[in-house]
């Protein structure tokens, strides 16, 4: 399904952090795709004059989970040609995290397709400012930003979101601040409802915690103003209410804006085929 529709902007709602209804969930290790793609041209392998064309599709993944949630895009992207890199998101910061992958894209040689799931989206936000090699910027089920807006901020947009209730009790870090987990009890029903129960239980298990104080962080980043937008959502989403990423979808003047029905805050577990569709889309556009 695709909407391009316009939607009406609700007033602003008091949020406080413990209600965190919306928000990323996904973080992952470092995972390089198996062929080890495009980190420089004298590593790369071998490849047709078609395959050497197109971009590196670099995935930044959100936090409570891993690299690992992009298993199935990725798979359908490389099995096209595409070279794919996933980046073990620290999770720590928006400012470090996005210096963290803007390291990462000078290391790649042409041009990149980057690709953000829920606070990825800030991430890749101020990530890609001022990287021309950067030919387009997609969210899937992701924050998208203005400069001084903050995760917290924006999941309290709009009603819908339940992530606060969902969260485990909070671990304390040796510096000071403490990092947040889904409570795995919640895992499923919270953040990943269309994913077979097994698989969401190791989701549960694997997940990565971020940092409270990167979720309250202002952006410093609105990459999404200079380069083409594509969004990705699902109706049912539980940490990011649909709402609001169909607001931030169309303050980005998206390109393309798809919405899949019923599906949870991790589409590209669940809808791996979709997502990955629209990833190619915007792939092509930089071909």
């Amino acid at each position: 399904m695709t909407s391009s529709s316009s939607r009406p902007t609700r007033a602003p709602r008091a949020f406080p952090l413990a209600a965190l209804g919306a928000f990323s969930a996904l973080t992952l290790a470092a995972a390089l795709s198996a062929a080890g793609p495009a980190f420089a041209k004298d590593a790369q392998p071998a490849a047709s004059k078609a395959d050497a064309a197109k971009p590196t599709i670099v995935l930044v993944h959100g936090a409570f989970a891993d690299a690992s949630s992009w298993n199935g895009v990725a798979g359908e992207l490389r099995g096209k040609g595409y070279p794919v890199v996933a980046v073990a998101n620290p999770l720590r910061s928006v400012s470090g995290d996005a210096r963290y992958t803007a390291s990462l894209l000078d290391k790649i040689a042409g041009p990149v397709v980057l690709v953000g799931h829920s606070y990825g989206g800030s991430v890749i936000s101020a990530a890609a400012v001022g990287n021309t090699r950067v030919k387009a910027l997609v969210y899937v089920s992701a924050f998208a930003p203005e400069q001084g807006e903050s995760v917290v901020e924006l999941a309290g947009k709009f009603p819908g979101g339940t992530l606060g209730e969902a969260l485990a009790a909070p671990v304390p870090l040796p510096e000071g601040g403490v990092d947040l987990y889904i409570d795995q009890d919640k895992f499923r029903k919270q953040f990943a409802a269309d994913v077979k129960p097994d698989a969401a239980r190791l989701m549960a298990v694997g997940q990565r915690p971020v940092a409270e104080a990167a979720l309250k962080e202002p952006s410093q980043g609105t990459a999404w103003k200079d380069h083409p937008v594509y969004f990705v959502y699902g109706s049912a989403d539980k940490n990011i209410p649909p709402a609001a990423m169909a607001w931030m979808a169309e303050r980005a003047h998206a390109r393309r804006t798809v919405v899949i029905p019923n599906a949870s805050h991790v589409a590209m577990v669940s809808h791996a085929h979709e997502v990955a569709a629209l990833i190619e889309t915007a792939a092509k556009s930089a071909e």
